[in-house]
């Protein structure tokens, strides 16, 4: 299915709910969960899932959604998640991402991943302007949703460099991670470089020094940085 047909399956208002909804979760939904999220009955919610796994926009699989096995467990249910592969649609046609690639692979076999990082730190700068650094998760997780990251908020984690307020090192602080990487394709090829300058990019738009700060924390199918803030200041 060409990418234009694809994304235009979610022309439907409800099916364009459950996706999002699937999409936003990071991980398997039912078809029970997903009716009561988009406020749909199930036999609806499960026509719209199928047709925006056939459209290749959520892959499908089925388990048990009891958590038990063996006999009474019951029966396995049709699960969803957001598919990993990316759609887009530009008119005229464009692509950006094969010119992308060839300057990062010049960037990589240059050695100038110093310079590429200082560029995105300058630039994270520049997107943030006049406006003070972001003094609280809160309204980082506003600022990195503006730009595609998909933050979601974790309940606690070990900054490795943190001090807390007695001084300690190793302090448990509140924690921001993002499910998308909008530079996913580049970093998948070119991992070192682009990571970095993604780090740079967020460290120049929260600030080096403020009160949330970014750092390299890499996760499997998650953006590879994470943004954390002092045990005092969760909110």
């Amino acid at each position: 299915m060409k990418d234009i047909d694809a994304i235009a399956v979610l022309q439907d208002p409800v099916r364009r709910r459950l996706y999002e909804y699937v999409a936003a979760q990071g991980r398997e939904v039912g078809r029970n969960e997903a009716a009561e999220a988009a406020g749909v009955a199930r036999t609806l919610a499960a026509h719209h899932l199928d047709k925006l796994a056939e459209a290749g926009l959520l892959e499908s699989g089925s388990r048990r959604l009891t958590g038990r096995s063996g006999p009474g467990a019951g029966r396995p249910a049709k699960v969803y998640t957001r598919a990993r592969t990316e759609r887009s649609v530009s008119l005229p046609a464009r692509d950006y991402l094969t010119a992308a690639g060839l300057l990062a692979e010049v960037a990589e076999e240059a050695g100038l991943d110093a310079g590429l990082r200082a560029a995105a730190r300058r630039r994270g700068e520049a997107l943030r302007g006049s406006t003070a650094p972001c003094v609280g998760l809160d309204e980082a997780m506003e600022v990195l949703a503006a730009r595609g990251y998909e933050p979601y908020r974790t309940d606690a984690g070990s900054a490795h460099d943190a001090e807390g307020p007695e001084g300690e090192a190793g302090a448990v602080v509140s924690a921001v991670r993002m499910r998308n990487c909008p530079f996913h394709a580049l970093a998948e090829d070119f991992p070192p470089l682009v990571c970095g300058m993604n780090l740079a990019l967020l460290e120049g738009l929260f600030g080096a020094d403020g009160p949330v700060r970014a750092r390299m924390d890499a996760r499997p199918g998650e953006c590879c940085v994470v943004i954390e803030a002092s045990k005092n200041n969760n909110d």
